[in-house]
C-alpha cells in the first residue's frame, strides 16, 4: 500500500477543519460572483437621484431631531428652574 496521504499540516487535508473553511469560502465567493450577474443594477441617473434623496432625508431628520432636542431641553430647563 502506497502512502498517498497529504502531510497532517496540509492546508486542504480533509482532517483539517481550516481547509474546509477555506474551501467553503472559495465556494461562497464563486456563488456570490454568479449571483451578482443576476442583479438588476440601477442606472447612473437612478443612483444619483436615490443618493440625493437619502442625503436630503438625512438632513431633514437631523434638523427635526435637533429642533426637538433643543425644544425639550428648553422646556425641561424651564420646568426644573421653577
Amino acid at each position: 500500500m502506497g502512502n498517498n496521504r497529504r502531510p497532517e499540516g496540509a492546508l486542504f487535508n480533509n482532517k483539517n477543519p481550516q481547509g474546509k473553511n477555506i474551501m467553503g469560502l472559495i465556494e461562497y465567493i464563486k456563488d456570490t460572483k454568479g449571483e451578482m450577474k443576476h442583479v438588476s443594477w440601477p442606472t447612473k441617473k437612478q443612483a444619483v437621484a436615490y443618493t440625493l434623496l437619502v442625503i436630503l432625508i438625512s438632513v431633514f431628520v437631523a434638523f427635526f431631531l435637533g429642533l426637538a432636542d433643543f425644544s425639550f431641553s428648553k422646556l425641561l430647563g424651564s420646568i426644573i428652574t421653577r
